[in-house]
């Protein structure tokens, strides 16, 4: 089956499942329309992948993957089989072009081949090749911009092999910073005037990477990618306490570390961090026009760090919170809260892939 390669061009109502499969973690979320709300989180999981089976964003061993999938499922236990998954942005070629205004769906889709080839380092035939039409170009009616993606079908088809594995039909392909940027206008619609006018820095947290995605009614401003992450505080509990990497993991989330693990491990993992931060809203303000953020959001599964946000907030001098992508949601009955407060800044991609039911 022909996949879009970006699920903001598909639209849809029928129940979907938001897969984003990172490095470290498989997480699935599941939405459906509310009753006192527009959309209740019914079911979501997060389940471990085993260390090696993704390198570079890259599927190293699809059973292992899928196997971590099924589990999720299993969880879940849900009877939803089509899915929106998300492609690492490192394995996605985008770019904005200008086309005449005006043509029909198949004259676009020749124009976007033809432009592509011009960007695209491989063979035509060898990609998934996507468009959106944006609007009106900036220097005439007679002209539309055009954002057009492409990524190598064997990146895509591996994604969709391990979603077939656990008998899952994929109808959307997606770009996982789109999707966390979707979730984002989610959560900035809750702010004073939805959020317009406010300059929003948004820090995902993951494993190995930290992407810095800064927005401005609803457009991306700035994007950064910085060497922070989740596994430098477990390497770190491994060197020191003679762990292994699945016991250090384990013992992160219930605390169990001996007493100078706060003053030892935390603490300098905490002022790195915030140090981190700090070092990339410099690199805003002296790149950009800009010299302002009104707000600091921490996502990604290693943002729940006992006193990172208090750290961010005194160093940057900015208002910084956690960001729950499932503000102004329903959650269902089975769903715990508790947990949720826990795994919900991880699941901000996910989320967005999900919300693509809901897309207008």
């Amino acid at each position: 089956m022909a996949l879009s390669l970006s699920g903001f061009m598909r639209r849809g109502s029928p129940p979907l499942l938001g897969i984003d499969i990172s490095s470290s973690a498989v997480k699935v979320v599941e939405l459906v329309p509310g009753q006192k709300a527009p959309v209740r989180l019914q079911r979501y999981a997060i389940e471990s992948i085993d260390r090696g089976a993704i390198t570079d964003g890259n599927i190293e061993n699809p059973e292992q993957v899928a196997e971590a999938l099924g589990r999720a499922m299993r969880r879940m236990s849900t009877r939803t089989r089509e899915a929106a998954i998300a492609m690492p942005s490192s394995a996605v070629i985008t770019k904005r072009i200008t086309l005449p205004a005006g043509l029909r769906e198949e004259d676009y889709e020749l124009q976007v081949e033809s432009e592509a080839s011009q960007y695209i380092p491989f063979a035509i035939e060898e990609v998934n090749l996507d468009f959106q039409v944006l609007g009106p170009a900036a220097n005439g009616d007679d002209e539309v911009e055009v954002l057009l993606a492409a990524s190598r079908k064997e990146k895509v088809e591996d994604r969709v092999a391990v979603a077939e594995m656990c008998g899952l039909r994929p109808i959307v392909m997606d770009i996982d910073s789109y999707a966390a940027r979707h979730a984002v206008e989610h959560v900035a619609s809750f702010l004073p005037n939805g959020g317009q006018g406010m300059v929003l820095a948004v820090f995902d947290i993951g494993n190995v990477v930290t992407r810095v995605t800064i927005l401005l009614n609803g457009q991306t401003i700035f994007e950064r990618d910085q060497a922070f992450g989740g596994q430098q505080l477990t390497q770190d509990l491994v060197r020191l306490y003679g762990l292994t990497v699945e016991e250090a993991e384990i013992k992160k989330r219930t605390g169990e570390l001996p007493e100078n693990y706060h003053t030892d491990v935390l603490q300098p993992f905490v002022e790195q961090g915030a140090g981190d931060v700090a070092r990339a809203l410099q690199f805003f303000f002296t790149s950009t026009p800009y010299a302002r953020v009104d707000r600091i959001y921490l996502a990604g599964g290693s943002c729940v760090v006992p006193g990172l946000v208090e750290a961010i907030a005194d160093r940057a001098q900015v208002p910084t919170e956690v960001l729950s992508p499932f503000v102004g949601m329903e959650v269902a009955d089975m769903v715990r809260e508790k947990q949720l407060r826990l795994d919900a800044p991880a699941l901000l991609t996910a989320c967005g892939l999900a919300m693509r039911r809901f897309d207008a």
